[in-house]
């Protein structure tokens, strides 16, 4: 469905079938704070890169079946996971030796933005409001994605992991 370019968040609603509760007053906020990855772009990158790309190179490199591969870093990744370095490049291309960004380009055309995230995007900014995305994504990772998707432009502020 077309939008029209000052889409009003009512509107935006509809046309997104009302996947999304509007019971908010949107006249006492100032400032909406998104996440990205699930919120603005769907998982299928994230989950094809670590649970495919990922074990595929690992194979790779260490002379390892496929299935190998996947069950080692099965374990890896459930030691890590809920921790900070389990969002971290850096930590992962160590611990691995594989050079985890390098990984990601690889696979970026998988990269999508959600239906709707745009025209939601702009509503917001056509409402004078504040638009802040709040992430735990390394930044590596942040990049690829804005690179990708363009979203970067849409935001006032990108508050990032430390």
């Amino acid at each position: 469905m077309l939008m029209p370019k000052k889409a009003s968040l009512h509107k935006v609603h509809c046309a997104n079938n009302g996947a999304w509760k509007n019971n908010l007053n949107w006249s006492h906020i100032d400032t909406v704070l998104l996440d990205m990855d699930g919120t603005l772009l769907d998982l299928h990158y994230d989950n094809h890169f670590w649970l495919e790309h990922v074990p595929l190179r690992y194979a790779e490199k260490h002379a390892l079946s496929l299935e190998a591969a996947k069950d080692a870093l099965r374990d890896r990744y459930k030691q890590i996971e809920g921790t900070l370095d389990w969002y971290c490049v850096d930590y992962w291309t160590r611990e691995l030796d594989l050079d985890i960004a390098l990984l990601k380009e690889e696979v970026n055309h998988l990269i999508n933005v959600h239906p709707h995230v745009v025209d939601f995007l702009d509503a917001v900014r056509a409402q004078g409001k504040r638009l802040v995305l709040v992430t735990n994504a390394h930044g590596k990772s942040l990049n690829i994605k804005f690179r990708r998707t363009r979203l970067n432009g849409h935001f006032d502020a990108v508050g990032v992991r430390p």
